[in-house]
């Protein structure tokens, strides 16, 4: 039997290292489905939602190097949007394939078109339709190299007509190349860094995830330089790990000390981050960036000085640059202050809450005490974040994925079954949020269909809380934020996956100790305290003065028992606002 289009695609998807596919089958993907279990090297995971599949193909991707989604003509398209558009704002290299109408139809108006280039223009690097079988191969090898070296989503366009054609023969390459170069500044670039390096006493670090490689040798620079290491959210579980120089993490779901090391020191090296919060960067001291990618030196602060480079090839070609610094008062005084904001992070894990009010805080302390040291954690975006920031700690094994840059809801199960198929073996904990589960409650039924042993983690605040705190801090009644929920164990069970529900809190460690030690997937439902407040590392006095606000008006209107609770919940949070 002769080989058609479909047959190649898959072949040369093979070659690349895809091992599955990610979609929802149907009308111009038939014959590709077809020609996967002819194959019988890849599988078809026959996901829900076409959003559920980009999602987790972004998931594996970012974890194993690569990995395919693809939908249908129209509103498959449509619902791949989001999912792509968090992978390519996470550097994952996916590659989606979008087929189409048949080539006739082209710009008629046919039922369920959708011009694929305009659609996914702003969520790819690149963006093609092969309309002809000649022009396919060609345009699949561009596409890989593409994801894996821009590192962002590729689109292949693929119509329907075509699918089932004869393959032609490639006239060129379809080998995917891996390339590894090494990139660093030049000399007189290197030589200008260490110069400012040792011209200044107190130096502090930020790492983002493009610094997530270099651990050792940020270590040592940091051992040069007496230099605090602080990080964002995406580089905490690379750059915390036995690190005596760090100080935590900043942004909006930071914690006092990095912020304070980024301000208080007279120079701050940026190293592999595109941080997007300008409002937490200093603007009084010095600041140097190096990045792999030259467009994004100097688009979050005002820099003194810009490198483009690798950060491992960077910092050992300037390694010896750098002079050996004796005086520690600088780092000292940061450790010491981040000791103590580790210390008020306890308090609120020391006060477990009460029935049906659990404190989230606690709930993630207890799940990092029991997660398995290299465990794949994803965080739905909310206040689920939020407690993943501050107290699940890096081991150096631990992954943690979430929709860090798009701040998507609805992420974490999504990207749970992607970790859970490109990580087999390892232990996948999804931190849901209630809003977020409810949005792609269908997909549950992916879990158990495929037997991955995800373990869902849903904290039930029966609200959307993170919106809920926005509008508090801007003085607006939090309207439209309740949350009116099912009984989420029910429909686990209903399913065919173990639920959990835990009400009070000396039922939550034994609860996920159970849940946890399950070989399948299981679902708990924790109660949490709706009430629960997470402040950013710095409050402005427009924050300060919002929640006074909103506090007056809840008052005025006549919902004391909501203010007594909030003041209840968080009277230690408070006290520095009001």
């Amino acid at each position: 039997m002769s080989k058609n289009i479909s047959d190649q695609l898959v072949e040369a998807l093979v070659d690349a290292g895809i091992q599955r596919i990610y979609a929802v089958t149907g009308d111009s993907l038939n014959h590709l489905n077809a020609a996967v279990h002819r194959n019988g090297k890849i599988k078809w995971i026959h996901v829900r939602h076409e959003e559920t599949g980009a999602f987790a193909a972004g998931a594996e991707a970012q974890l194993n190097g690569l990995a395919c989604c693809a939908g249908s003509s129209g509103p498959g398209h449509v619902h791949l949007i989001n999912g792509l558009y968090d992978a390519h704002r996470s550097s994952a290299p996916v590659l989606a394939i979008a087929s189409t109408l048949p080539t006739k139809e082209f710009g008629t108006s046919y039922f369920q078109e959708t011009n694929t280039i305009k659609l996914f223009d702003d969520c790819s690097c690149y963006n093609q339709v092969a309309a002809t079988p000649a022009q396919l191969p060609r345009m699949l090898q561009a596409a890989l190299q593409h994801a894996v070296h821009k590192k962002g989503v590729a689109v292949i366009g693929l119509p329907g007509d075509i699918t089932n054609l004869p393959s032609v023969a490639p006239e060129t390459t379809t080998i995917l190349f891996r390339n590894k170069p090494v990139v660093r500044p030049s000399e007189d670039e290197l030589l200008q860094l260490a110069s400012l390096l040792n011209s200044h006493k107190k130096v502090t670090i930020f790492c983002g995830l493009g610094a997530r490689e270099a651990h050792t040798e940020i270590i040592q620079l940091a051992e040069r330089l007496k230099a605090p290491v602080a990080y964002s959210y995406k580089a905490k579980m690379a750059i915390q790990y036995n690190n005596p120089y760090e100080v935590g993490l900043t942004g909006l779901l930071g914690i006092p000390s990095a912020y304070h090391s980024m301000h208080e020191c007279e120079l701050l090296v940026l190293l592999g981050t595109d941080f997007p919060y300008t409002p937490f960067m200093p603007i009084k001291n010095k600041i140097v960036q190096i990045d792999i990618k030259p467009e994004n030196l100097g688009r979050r602060a005002k820099l003194d000085l810009g490198l483009c480079g690798d950060v491992r090839d960077t910092l050992n070609a300037l390694m010896s640059m750098v002079e050996m610094k004796t005086d520690t008062t600088f780092l000292h005084q940061q450790l010491a202050f981040y000791n103590e904001v580790k210390k008020k992070l306890l308090i609120y894990v020391k006060d477990t809450g009460k029935p049906n009010a659990i404190h989230p805080e606690f709930v993630a302390s207890v799940i990092n005490e029991l997660a398995a040291r290299d465990a794949i954690f994803t965080v739905d975006t909310g206040m689920c974040c939020v407690w993943a920031a501050r107290y699940i700690e890096g081991t150096g094994e631990r992954k943690m994925l979430g929709s860090f840059n798009h701040g998507s809801m609805a992420n974490a199960m999504p990207q749970a079954i992607g970790a859970a198929l490109a990580c087999p073996g390892k232990q996948v904990i999804a931190f849901c949020g209630d809003g977020g589960l409810s949005m792609l409650l269908g997909d549950l039924m992916t879990i158990v269909q495929y037997k991955l042993p995800v373990k869902i983690i849903v904290f039930n605040n029966r609200t959307l809380g993170m919106v809920k705190l926005e509008m508090e801090v801007a003085g607006i009644p939090d309207r439209e934020t309740e949350m009116m929920n099912p009984d989420f164990t029910k429909i686990a069970e209903a399913m065919g996956m173990q639920g959990i529900t835990i009400s009070e809190p000396d039922e939550v460690k034994s609860g996920l100790e159970k849940a946890f030690l399950q070989e399948g997937p299981v679902l708990v439902t924790i109660q949490t305290d709706p009430n629960a407040l997470a402040m950013p590392p710095k409050l402005e006095f427009d924050q300060m003065k919002g929640m006074a606000l909103y506090m007056e008006k809840m008052m005025l209107g006549g919902r004391m028992d909501e203010v007594f609770n909030i003041i209840s919940s968080n009277y230690k949070h408070l006290s520095e606002v009001i």
